[in-house]
């Protein structure tokens, strides 16, 4: 299901006709796939049948990492920051500035104004609604200022996550399983 997979980032692609908000906005830029098509997946995973049959306004992150593992990829929660006071937590630019992998995803969860907001880092670019679903050079791009509560690395599921901490994409080093845990472990990912 990954066909869009590409050297360069993925734009979002909004094909409702009407304007798509974050959640929808930063999975399409990650995946490839147009935003009615994670819209549909995101209400499939809702509970509540009138709320399915709305426009997707707000996403939880358990709602957030479900589409992504339909198309292939998870979502680990880095960082979380709730335990700070708002004054404390770090902005997005300062987040930036600190070492991290150039080649993942990040989706972080911010405060803008009196709500939250999803955005996608890859690199130094960042990519949201306020974006247009256009990747944007950090330095340039909104959201500079505003603080942090969670940070969430995106992976490929067929990644294995190696005890040192340095993720290698493929298969499970020599004498693992299928997850890469030991050769007693057939827990398939």
């Amino acid at each position: 299901m990954s066909a869009h997979l590409t050297p360069s980032l993925n734009a979002s692609r909004n094909d409702t006709g009407r304007t798509a908000f974050c959640g929808p906005t930063v999975l399409s830029a990650i995946t490839g796939f147009p935003v009615s098509r994670i819209e549909a997946i995101i209400h499939r995973h809702r509970a509540d049948p009138a709320e399915a049959k709305k426009i997707i306004e707000g996403t939880y992150p358990d709602e957030v990492g479900s589409a992504l593992v339909v198309f292939g990829y998870g979502m680990d929660e880095t960082e979380n920051f709730m335990h700070l006071e708002r004054k404390e937590r770090p902005t997005v630019w300062s987040w930036m500035q600190l070492p991290r992998s150039a080649f993942s995803y990040y989706i972080l969860c911010v405060h803008t104004r009196a709500e939250m907001h999803w955005i996608c880092i890859h690199g130094a670019k960042i990519c949201d609604t306020y974006t247009k679903g256009r990747w944007v050079f950090g330095a340039d791009g909104p959201h500079r200022g505003a603080k942090m509560t969670h940070v969430y690395r995106v992976r490929r599921l067929n990644e294995v996550v190696q005890p040192d901490g340095a993720d290698r994409p493929g298969r499970a080093p020599f004498g693992a399983g299928l997850c890469g845990h030991s050769t007693n472990c057939n827990i398939a990912i």
